[in-house]
């Protein structure tokens, strides 16, 4: 859902065209290996995601993750990558894109305001606790924010190493059905500041509600209405399409 590479990679490519041209035709396209060189050359990591991975390591630092979810993230790490070698390894690199297109306005919005709902906010949300003593509601939300900025880091490291289509999508399916149970958890403690005494302002009672319940519902239609029916269909379908034609 989130990733992209920078305009480095087209400077490069239109730097490299002449010394190309001299060598073959120009009506001739370039070899498979050359274009999957400059499509490397491109930038790995996103700058959201960069963003992302430093939200987790400042929270890791801190002390507010739990182990349980610091191991989660660990193990993953590196059940990613067995997984991408023995179950669903890429059949071709050239030809391995993104499920869907990064160019669709749509998509774009959607992912867009996930950032902010599921992230900027709850990060805002967690560092104004810190100032008014709220040490409930940074524990209820620290999880969900140090899940969802590892997602996006994972995603990147996902895109750059020119994963399967099908492993990119268990990165999201994986991460985003462990944070719907952290968003439950945050919703629980949020309520549970009405019916005890709330030492803080009625407006972070308000906002921290709000939160965890818009998070709660984004990140459920997203697992429940976008990812199981429609993405994850599409992400096999086109692996072991791509398997035929490299068999046939």
């Amino acid at each position: 859902m989130s990733g992209g590479v920078g305009p480095s990679g087209d400077i490069l490519l239109k730097e490299e065209e002449p010394k190309h041209d001299q060598q073959q035709p120009q009506h001739q396209p370039l070899p498979p290996e050359a274009q999957q060189k400059a499509h490397i050359r491109r930038g790995i990591f996103s700058f959201q995601q960069l963003n992302a991975l430093a939200v987790a390591v400042v929270l890791s630092a801190s002390g507010m993750v739990a182990v349980e979810d610091f191991a989660f993230v660990i193990f993953s790490f590196f059940y990613m990558y067995f997984m991408s070698k023995v179950a669903f390894p890429t059949l071709h690199p050239s030809n391995n894109h993104q499920v869907f297109d990064d160019k669709n306005r749509l998509l774009r919005v959607y992912s867009f305001v996930g950032v902010v709902v599921g992230l900027i906010l709850p990060v805002a949300y967690i560092f104004e606790g810190i100032l008014e003593g709220d040490k409930e509601g940074i524990k209820a939300a620290t999880p969900h924010v140090f899940l969802l900025a590892s997602q996006y880091f994972l995603e990147g490291v996902a895109i750059s190493a020119r994963f399967s289509s099908p492993m990119q999508m268990l990165v999201l399916v994986v991460y985003n059905s462990t944070r719907i149970f952290a968003l439950m958890e945050w919703v629980r403690c949020e309520v549970s500041k009405v019916e005890q005494e709330f030492h803080g302002s009625s407006r972070r009672l308000y906002m921290g509600t709000v939160l965890a319940v818009v998070n709660l519902v984004y990140w459920g239609f997203n697992l429940f209405g976008f990812l199981l029916p429609f993405y994850l269909p599409t992400a096999f379908k086109r692996y072991y399409s791509e398997g035929k034609n490299v068999k046939d």
